[in-house]
């Protein structure tokens, strides 16, 4: 069989014929009357093996090795491939995830998507500095890609990155709580918390609802964060949460102004007075009195300032005088 008809029916060029021929991987071993050289059976079948070699990845002398060679041995070479090819893989794999982020930013021109890719690139960045920047260099109305951010969010340490990221999420509205919803049931303590932080910086009203989930967390400290920000949007669920911050001491001035908060806008202060109350007759522990002594200062109201008129005759000097003092200040400012 000549050249051109070998090209055709394996659907190899000649000139790929002709390179194979030089490096002697499939050489034609007849020769015509005419001087032609032709193609045996044999070369036809050679020629099979190398291609089928060729579909797994092996090089040209390595599939001329594989045939020439009677004690090759094929099995390391394979599992090099089979290392090449995943690590290959996954690298495709990475230009798509980054192709799909760059998508799901829907931007508008060339300029957007070359902001979209600095940023991808600058987030793998080991540098927590290149990372904020590269976060906070976005324009504001830029496209920005939520689920690359939100992915980021999720494994952040350094806080000015992190703070940096909840910005960027703040400005994105609700567009990416839904993969912060994920993040809420992760086996992960370190996870559950920056999504709790992530979904408080995000104003919209589908936040809420997932910030009353985390509310119910085994973990106190995203317990703490929900209870916050849900005072802070005057949903009154989170008084018996804020109230236990003031007692045990977690953030207990910041839970404090919260619950000022809700006493003047969710909550009537006599619903909140009596349980802080309640709480200053069922313990006995000094440092726990003072802090609910000292957070009746942030609540308005009468019942609040004849709760502090009560314990400045308290048995506590220390408490006596904190409420004292309070209800003085309080006195002053109506002036």
């Amino acid at each position: 069989m000549l050249i051109g008809e070998v090209s055709r029916r394996s659907g190899v060029s000649t000139r790929m014929l002709r390179h194979y021929d030089a490096l002697g991987l499939v050489k034609p071993t007849i020769r015509t009357s005419g001087g032609y050289r032709e193609y045996s059976a044999d070369d036809i079948r050679r020629l099979f093996h190398v291609e089928c070699l060729r579909t797994l990845g092996l090089t040209l002398n390595e599939a001329k090795r594989a045939l020439d060679e009677p004690d090759f041995a094929p099995a390391e070479l394979v599992g090099e491939l089979i290392r090449h090819t995943r690590a290959r893989i996954a690298a495709e794999e990475e230009l798509l995830r980054k192709l799909e982020r760059v998508d799901a930013a829907a931007p508008a021109q060339w300029g957007d998507v070359m902001g979209i890719v600095t940023l991808l690139r600058e987030l793998e960045s080991e540098s927590g500095g290149r990372r904020q920047q590269a976060v906070l260099a976005q324009n504001e109305g830029a496209s920005l890609p939520v689920d690359a951010l939100v992915e980021a969010v999720l494994s952040e340490d350094d806080p000015n990155v992190a703070g940096a990221l909840l910005w960027s999420l703040a400005r994105a509205g609700g567009a990416g709580l839904t993969d912060l919803a994920v993040g809420l049931d992760s086996a992960v303590v370190e996870v559950r918390r920056r999504a709790t932080a992530a979904i408080a910086a995000v104003p919209a009203a589908e936040a809420t609802v997932l910030l009353r989930r985390a509310l119910n967390d085994s973990d106190v400290t995203v317990r703490d964060r929900a209870a916050l920000a849900l005072g802070s949007r005057h949903v009154a669920e989170a008084v018996p949460a804020l109230l236990e911050m003031v007692v045990e001491g977690r953030s207990d001035v910041e839970a404090a102004e919260v619950l000022g908060l809700l006493a003047e806008v969710a909550a009537s202060a006599d619903d909140i007075v009596p349980a802080m109350q309640d709480l200053l007759a069922n313990t006995a522990d000094a440092p726990k009195r003072l802090r609910i002594t000292q957070a009746l200062a942030e609540i308005p109201g009468a019942a609040a300032r004849e709760a502090l008129a009560e314990l400045a005759d308290d048995a506590d000097r220390t408490i006596a005088a904190t409420a004292s003092a309070i209800l003085h200040t309080r006195d002053r400012r109506k002036i």
